[in-house]
């Protein structure tokens, strides 16, 4: 073997330790079926994650019954471009539809693709939200999440694999989710919101969605039970971006882009088990690959996480990495993370933050508007708003949990300012990344009111042909 072939694969040992490459013995004998439940615009805000005034029993005994990853990331924190990445296994800018609306390519393949090559039964639940490319790499679809069992006795006796894309807890909220409904004195709320009855009760009917969520999982699980399907079912819970809050959804903070995590498996995952390793949802795609016995294709970007299911404790990633493009404005964001810090680099300094509209135009955004009138805002609150924004944001998120002194000009972290933007330069080299300078999409929304001012937000893709593809600024 030539030099340069040894030395390379002596490379990508390094980079790829041993401890995260799949054997034969962490997969059962027999297939596992996969169920996949995919939050909409949730944050931590799970009990099994600390949030002591939130009712979920149901994610909080799965995490008792299986494996709750501390430290998990998504790639994206927009609805559509991240559902599409965890499905495809690629970062949002490799897929092609990396803005919010943007259907799938005809050249891209879903995990349920390659499922269907082992037998899998595959299906899909309430939102899609990935266009017609990406619907007909399921067999079966319902709006209704009571189909549920529908699906399993439609499977016959092969394993299947289903993708339950809530709606829970996306806006807009009508009340009502739950009875009784949560305390406005029991939610938390984060210091860059304003801490007044009106966000509280914001506050209150999202923490309702996400319980009213946790109720649909909570039968879920009870008829794979009923079933005996429970035992050999892999069941992930994750969510798709941060909850529908200002600096929240949207961001490159992890507001944004931490997820919940939580597996269960109960014929391969030991239960009470607690990963603290850092752990990007880029990895789920060879991971369900791997668990169901099929070879992950090479431009997969992840690995399979199953040697994580039988040892929480094996080391994770060193860096995440996660980006930010149009959603209602436009936004070119890249961030990379540590365990203890995180460096964001944006591209459009001259606005200020562009939040998507749901986030813009709540309760809790016109509350931070009138503290703005009244020159009341906090430094944590009025970092929404600022202009011009800096090109680079570096945290420690160990002691700056909430992102809020950026260090990014501290003398003292030049050494890990320069260790992350060489990594998020040579990310964007690996993954062919485009630079901001080759497009720039009118914002739909005003950035700070939070009005819409058109309805042209790309292409629209729940169901139908797919519209084509919206013109890109050369």
């Amino acid at each position: 073997m030539p030099f340069r072939c040894v030395a390379l694969l002596f490379a990508s040992l390094l980079l790829f330790p041993v401890s995260w490459l799949s054997a034969d013995e962490n997969r059962p004998a027999d297939p596992p079926n996969i169920l996949v439940l995919i939050g909409d615009d949730i944050g931590l805000d799970y009990g099994c994650y600390g949030n002591k005034g939130i009712r979920t029993p149901n994610v909080d005994r799965l995490a008792k019954e299986g494996l709750l990853f501390r430290n998990a990331f998504l790639t994206t924190s927009s609805c559509s471009p991240s559902r599409i990445s965890i499905l495809t296994g690629l970062y949002p800018h490799q897929t092609g539809a990396e803005d919010l609306h943007m259907p799938l390519p005809a050249d891209k393949v879903f995990v349920s693709s390659r499922l269907r090559e082992k037998g899998y039964f595959t299906g899909h639940m309430q939102k899609t939200h990935y266009g017609p490319e990406g619907i007909r790499q399921f067999d079966w679809y319902s709006q209704k999440l009571r189909d549920f069992p529908a699906f399993l006795d439609a499977r016959g006796d092969r394993p299947f694999f289903m993708w339950v894309g809530f709606s829970d807890a996306h806006r807009p909220y009508q009340g009502n989710a739950v009875e009784p409904p949560h305390n406005p004195a029991d939610v938390t709320v984060p210091p860059y919101l304003a801490d007044t009855p009106k966000t509280r009760a914001d506050l209150v009917q999202y923490y309702d969605e996400v319980s009213r969520m946790d109720e649909s999982i909570g039968r879920m699980v009870a008829a794979l039970k009923e079933r005996k399907l429970y035992e050999n079912t892999l069941i992930v819970v994750l969510a798709d971006n941060g909850m529908p809050f200002p600096r929240a959804k949207g961001t490159a903070y992890d507001s944004g882009i931490a997820t919940p995590f939580v597996v269960c498996w109960p014929k391969v995952i030991a239960a009470g088990g607690e990963a603290r390793g850092l752990t990007s949802v880029i990895d789920l795609a060879p991971t369900i690959l791997d668990a169901a016995g099929l070879a992950p294709s090479r431009d997969l970007e992840g690995k399979s996480l199953l040697p994580v299911f039988r040892n929480p404790a094996l080391p994770g990633r060193d860096y995440i990495f996660a980006e930010r493009n149009w959603h209602n404005a436009d936004e070119h964001i890249r961030c990379v993370r540590t365990l203890r810090y995180k460096l964001i680099e944006n591209a459009y300094l001259d606005l200020p933050y562009g939040h998507p509209s749901d986030c813009s135009s709540s309760p809790s955004w016109e509350d931070l508007l009138e503290l703005k009138k009244a020159g009341k805002l906090t430094p944590a609150q009025a970092q929404t708003f600022q202009v011009p924004r800096p090109r680079f944001e570096l945290y420690d998120v160990e002691q700056d949990p909430h992102e809020l002194k950026n260090l990014a000009d501290s003398p003292e972290h030049a050494a890990v300012f320069k260790e992350l933007q060489t990594a998020l330069a040579k990310w964007r080299e690996e993954t062919q990344d485009f630079p901001a300078s080759t497009r720039r999409r009118a914002d739909n929304v005003d950035r700070v009111t939070g009005e819409k001012f058109t309805n042209e937000i790309g292409p629209q893709v729940e169901s139908g042909d797919p519209p084509p593809l919206p013109r890109r600024q050369k």
